[in-house]
């Protein structure tokens, strides 16, 4: 009885331990590439780069939450890199043109901004209601609206790579929300609000960092934003509840067509965000602005423990996957390796998560059974 009582204890501490690292797998992998970068990389270890990785980090989070909600219902939207690009031509030439026409500053920025985000609902009510409402299988319709939207963007900035030829007091203000910070530290002062130093000696400039950057703020917000939505209203259970077992969420009383087009909006809208910041912090529109950031994004979701098969999912998980992947792009960087082996990398990293994904679900289906 002894002997058996001990081996059940074990069995339970052994599933235990394996349960958190399965859970906490993308934490423990983040610590490692930080240690590791650090040992290796020279300045890798410093505020000032922690806080660069933040700002590279902002458009795939953004990215991934919309991709999270979307994901978590089983379904897929390759559409959003090219929203993305949407967003930022549309920000850019509407402010451009607005402020050319004679408009201020803060009305036309605020104007430029409305309209960007609004239009880059569109592709996601199309693709909701094309897999909602006309069963379209989610791959293929957002694929099909990947190229609508990609075409869209090209046409409004005359198939040029950018919107540029921005007023000069506009690309001021844009750089100043785009690239600055609400904290800078200055070597020999302390804080600084605001503004950036400029008029200081050019070894004590080479020192200021920048502790809050204003991309790493909004992002901040959108994410309490959504992880709250997601995981403390009605609207995040019945999204889990879709993803899990649409036939059941039906049954309960879920208006799951209704439902499917709130969430590619929403995924569409992330993506306008993530298209505005850009066009902020490059002074440019950029049809192509979020093309490389789409399976980065797909990418943050899965290394942040989104099941492909739907129904389970955290938005924080989705964030600590974008960070990953911006550690492993500047790490990659700082130690001089070829930029196309970024791209294995993050695959490799993908099949990584997948995996664990899989070994998760085979633990919890042995503890149902044992």
């Amino acid at each position: 009885m002894a002997t058996a009582t001990a081996v059940r204890t074990r069995t339970s501490t052994r599933n235990r331990l394996l349960d958190i690292l399965a859970k906490g797998w993308a934490y423990f992998f983040l610590l490692a590439m930080v240690t590791f970068f650090s040992l290796t990389g020279p300045g890798f270890f410093s505020i000032n780069n922690f806080s660069n990785i933040l700002v590279t980090s902002t458009l795939v989070a953004l990215m991934a939450i919309g991709q999270t909600y979307v994901v978590i219902t089983a379904g897929i939207d390759l559409s959003i890199g090219w929203t993305v690009g949407l967003a930022s031509v549309v920000s850019a030439r509407a402010m451009r043109d607005l402020v050319n026409g004679g408009t201020d500053i803060a009305p036309a920025m605020l104007i430029g901004v409305s309209m960007a985000l609004f239009v880059s609902l569109i592709p996601g009510l199309v693709n909701g209601v094309l897999i909602a409402r006309v069963k379209v299988p989610p791959f293929i319709a957002t694929l099909g609206m990947f190229g609508i939207v990609r075409g869209a963007a090209f046409l409004l900035t005359d198939g040029q790579q950018v919107v540029g030829n921005l007023p000069d007091s506009l690309r001021e203000v844009m750089r100043a929300l785009g690239n600055g910070s609400l904290i800078y530290y200055v070597p020999e002062q302390g804080l600084v609000w605001f503004t950036r130093p400029t008029d200081l000696p050019q070894q004590i400039l080479r020192g200021v960092t920048s502790l809050l950057p204003y991309p790493v703020i909004v992002t901040a917000f959108v994410v309490v934003i959504f992880a709250f939505i997601l995981g403390r209203t009605q609207f995040g259970r019945h999204t889990y509840a879709i993803g899990g077992n649409p036939d059941a969420a039906v049954r309960a009383g879920v208006n799951v067509k209704r439902h499917l087009m709130l969430i590619y909006m929403l995924s569409a809208f992330t993506a306008g965000i993530a298209g505005v910041m850009h066009s902020f912090r490059y002074t440019a529109g950029a049809p192509q602005a979020g093309e490389a950031a789409l399976l980065q994004s797909v990418a943050a979701v899965v290394i942040g423990g989104t099941s492909l098969f739907g129904g389970e999912g955290k938005i924080s998980g989705a964030v600590i996957g974008a960070i990953i992947i911006a550690v492993l792009q500047t790490g990659l960087v700082i130690l001089n390796v070829d930029s196309i082996w970024q791209f294995i990398v993050v695959g490799v990293v993908i099949i990584i998560a997948v995996l664990v994904n899989q070994a998760q679900a085979a633990l919890e289906r042995l503890r149902t059974n044992g």
